[in-house]
C-alpha cells in the first residue's frame, strides 16, 4: 500500500529526527528558527492581505528548508571522509549558496511587501 498511516508516522518520525539533529548541530538553524518566530509575529501583525502574509511566511520557511538541505549536504560530505577535496568543497559551498539565495529571496519578499507600509507611515 502506497499510503498507510504507519508509513506516514514513520516518515514523520524521521523528519522530526532530522529537525532535531539540525537543531542540535547547527547554530545557524537555531538563529533562523528564532528569526522565523519573530517574522511570524510581525507577519500576523502587519496590515497585509492573506496572499501577502502567505508570501512573508513561506519565504521565511524557505530559509529553513535551505538550511536543512545545506546540513544534509555537509553531513554527507563529512561522512565520506575528513580529507580536503575540491568536489567536497564545491558541494559545501553550493549548499551554503542555497541558504544565501533563500535569505536574499526572503529579504526581497519582505522588502516588497513591507516597504509600502513603512513608507506610508512616514
Amino acid at each position: 500500500m502506497i499510503f498507510s498511516p504507519s508509513r506516514l508516522c514513520r516518515a514523520l518520525v524521521h523528519s522530526l529526527h532530522g529537525l532535531r539533529a539540525t537543531w542540535d548541530s547547527e547554530p545557524a538553524f537555531r538563529l533562523e528558527i528564532f528569526l522565523l518566530i519573530i517574522a511570524l509575529g510581525v507577519a500576523a501583525w502587519l496590515p497585509v492581505t492573506t496572499a501577502e502574509r502567505a508570501l512573508l511566511v513561506l519565504s521565511s520557511l524557505m530559509v529553513l528548508g535551505a538550511e536543512l538541505v545545506n546540513t544534509a549536504i555537509e553531513s554527507t560530505i563529512n561522512r565520506i571522509g575528513p580529507e580536503i577535496h575540491p568536489l567536497s568543497k564545491k558541494a559545501k559551498d553550493v549548499g551554503s549558496a542555497v541558504v544565501l539565495v533563500a535569505l536574499f529571496q526572503a529579504l526581497m519578499v519582505w522588502g516588497i511587501v513591507v516597504w509600502p507600509i513603512v513608507s506610508a507611515w512616514t
